[in-house]
Order: C-alpha cells, then structure tokens, then sequence
C-alpha cells in the first residue's frame, strides 16, 4: 500500500494525462485519417465525373474525347491512375497504367471503404468505381469507370501526421505533468507548513498551530489546538497532584525523624536510612511525573559534561583518577538539561567510585540517536550480572548507596524514548552507553506506531 499522499497523487496525475492523451491522440488518428482519405476520394470522384462526361459512342467503340489534365496520368508508373470498362467492347486507360488493364476481378477491399489491387509497378493501389449508363441510339450501354492512387501516397500522408502528432502530445504531457507537479506542490504546501509549526510547537517555541490556512486544513487545526488545550490541563493536574504528594509526606518525613532522635543508635540509623530510601523514591516519581511533559529542548553535551565533571574532580584528584574527555562542542541532545544532566551525573558518579585510573567520556551521532559513551578501568561487570546492572536496588561492589542510580538513569532516558546499555570496556572495566533518539527518529517511530 502507498504510504505517501505526493504519491498518489503523482501517479494519479500520469494515469489521468497519458488516458486522455491517449483517447485525443486516438480520436485526432481517427478524424485525420478519415479527413484525408475522403480528401482522396473527392479527387477520384471528380476523376471519374470528369471521365462520364467525356464518354462518346463512336462507331460503336467508346471514346474519352477529354481525358483528365493531370500530366501524371500520361507518365507510366506514376501513382495516378483511370481507366474505363465497357460491358463489351475494348478498355480505355489512362499512359500510367502503360500496359497493364486492372482486372475488376481482382479487386478486393481495401481500407476507407476503398478497393485494392496491384499496380502497373506492382504495389498496392487503391481505386474508386463507379458505374454509369450511357445513352445512345440502341440504348443505354453501361460502364464501369476506375480512378487509383498509391496507397503509399495516402499511408505515408497519414504517417507523417502520426509523427508531428506524437511530438505535439508529448510536449502537452510534458507541460500537463509539470502544471500537475506544480499544483501537487502548492497544494501540499499547508501540510508542510503544518508540519513545521507540530515541530515548533515540540521544540516549545510556539504554544498552539495558526489558524491560517486552507479551510480543509482548518477543522484539523482546532482539533490540535484543543488536544494540546486538554493535554495542558492534564498535565497541570497531574504537576498540581504531584505538587499535593510531595506535601503530604514531608510532614509525617519530618515527624518519624523527630521520633526517630530519641530512639537508640541502631534503631534510629535504621530509620533515617528508611526514611532518606522513601525521599529518593518519591523525589524520583516526582520527577517521573514530569519527564517527557517538558517541552522539548536541546543541551550541548559537552558543556554540561564539563561541568559535571568540575563537580566530581575533587574526589577523583585525590585518588589519582584522570578524565578523558573527548566530546565535540557542536554536538546536542534533545533532552531537558537537568533531565539529562541526572542521567549523565549518576552513571559519572558511579565510574568514579571504581574507577583506579582513568574514565574516559565519548560521544558519536547517528541518524538514529546521539550515543554518549563512559567507560572506567575498574574491575568491571561479569558478561552474566551486566543485564541486572539496571535493576532497582541492584548494588555494585561494596554495595554503598541506595542501588537506584543508574536504574533512575534508565527512566530518565526511558521517558524520552532512549536506553541505557552495558559492556565490558576496552580500558577493562565498565562501558555504559547513554543512548538519546534524535527528533527526526523520534517522528518517524511514532508515526509507525
């Protein structure tokens, strides 16, 4: 099935010119041809006209006292022709028939309702009959009167008027394509235009589509229109409800750690760790709440990098820890820059913490994502445990930290259509790949699901 609209179209609009080309092509034929041989037929009838009325009864021989003018008639072989048939007595013919007499038995028919036969030079001919009575004192005699042409006089007329023809349509469906192509481009002006401001309005420039436009376009429009109204209001309620949660728990937080100071070492450690676990959880589902709500932004990598970088050096000079970082100025993610720079700073905080050496920080750009690339020369990940690194509550070496890090990493790029991925890398440790869809791949994803 056709997938493109421009498509259709185009191919409409050839199916379309080359059948009607075709039916006035044919009908032109028709009409040219029959307009020519009856051109033919006029001359062979005023031929014979002219040869019934010079027909004399001479001692009982017929006679042609005034023969057509035509000076072909009098070269042998020239492609005009007469003759005259009595129903008994001697033939009258034209000098071109030399001496060939054209046997009325060997007629036959031939096309535009002319009769056929051979030549004195032996190619097809086409003839004319007539049969008259002429009046004389024993009576009416009859005759049979002929006038032929070359066919090749009349095919060749006709042949020559099929070329000029064939020229002439190309060159109309030559200038009917172009006009179609032209009017498929205008029309489907709007629908680019459209498609420019459903980018804008993605990249938060514009808040809702123009209502300017063609008046079939314009119902589409308002339907957008109130679909981003209605997604507004949903997503402030879902903020607002957020907003309410975040709240409602800040105050028993706060209460249980106040009961928590009064109760002994271990116990009240045990609590403010659960207590710290139930603030990260809900800060993350908070957040989660907003992700992919966001109007869509671009973040230059390299910046942001640099600066979580600056942060973390501190604790990567003291234990004799270098970055490699090898990313290009120009390059960007579609990405929130606090989004990004939460999935970025977890998994950078968790190369430092098994780094020995080195962490090196990459980047590359496809058509299909932007894949930023950390790797760390530390004692890395078995090929078997490198699925479950993700994993809520998954911990990694001294099993330190709340175990959410990179699994909150994950979500992050989740929510914009990206993933985390893991390998052993060349420097011997961790290679973690954050990969980021480009808009144009986030498009057409959606426009395929």
């Amino acid at each position: 099935m056709m997938q493109s609209l421009r498509l259709r179209l185009v191919i409409g609009a050839v199916l379309a010119i080359a059948f009607v080309l075709l039916l006035v092509g044919f009908g032109l034929s028709r009409v040219f041809s029959t307009y020519a041989a009856e051109r033919y037929r006029s001359d062979m009838s005023a031929i014979m006209d002219q040869l019934a009325a010079s027909i004399e009864i001479r001692n009982a021989d017929a006679v042609v006292t005034d023969e057509p003018s035509d000076p072909r008639f009098g070269l042998p072989g020239s492609g005009l022709y007469w003759q005259v048939v009595p129903k008994d007595g001697k033939v009258i013919r034209s000098r071109s028939l030399w001496d060939v007499e054209l046997s009325l038995a060997a007629l036959h028919d031939g096309p535009y309702r002319f009769r056929e036969t051979l030549g004195p030079d032996g190619a097809p001919i086409l003839v004319d009959i007539r049969q008259i009575e002429v009046e004389t004192g024993q009576g009416n005699r009859p005759f049979t009167l002929l006038a032929a042409f070359d066919r090749k006089v009349l095919d060749d007329a006709i042949s020559q008027y099929h070329g000029s023809m064939t020229g002439m349509l190309i060159a109309t469906a030559a200038v009917l394509l172009a006009a179609a192509f032209l009017q498929i481009g205008i029309g489907l002006a709007p629908l680019s235009r459209l498609q420019a401001n459903l980018a804008r309005v993605r990249a938060g420039s514009l808040d809702q589509f123009e209502g300017e436009g063609p008046t079939e376009l314009k119902p589409l429009v308002l339907e957008l229109n109130q679909l981003l109204k209605e997604r507004e209001t949903a997503v402030e309620r879902a903020r607002a409800r957020a907003s309410d949660l975040a709240h409602g728990l800040k105050t028993p937080l706060t209460v249980l750690l106040h009961v928590a100071d009064g109760l002994p070492g271990p116990e009240k450690a045990m609590i403010r760790q659960q207590v710290d676990l139930i603030r990260q959880r809900s800060d993350r589902q908070l957040q989660s709440a907003r992700l992919g709500v966001e109007q869509m932004t671009q973040t230059g990598l390299a910046s942001l990098t640099g600066k979580l970088v600056s942060v973390l050096k501190p604790v990567t000079t003291a234990r004799g820890i270098d970055w490699d970082v090898r990313l290009d100025d120009q390059l960007t993610a579609d990405m929130d820059p606090a989004d990004l720079a939460e999935a970025l700073g977890n998994v950078l905080d968790n190369a430092t913490r098994f780094a020995r050496g080195v962490i090196r920080v990459s980047a590359a750009q496809d058509e299909a994502a932007v894949r930023l690339v950390v790797e760390d020369d530390g004692p890395g990940v078995e090929e078997a445990g490198l699925a479950e690194i993700a994993g809520r509550g998954v911990h990694l070496g001294d099993g330190e930290g709340s175990g959410l890090g990179l699994a909150i990493s994950a979500d992050v790029l989740a929510a914009y259509g990206g993933g985390l991925s893991f390998a052993r890398s060349a420097l011997g440790g961790l290679k973690v790949t954050l990969s980021m869809p480009t808009r144009t791949s986030r498009r057409t994803r959606s426009v395929k699901e």
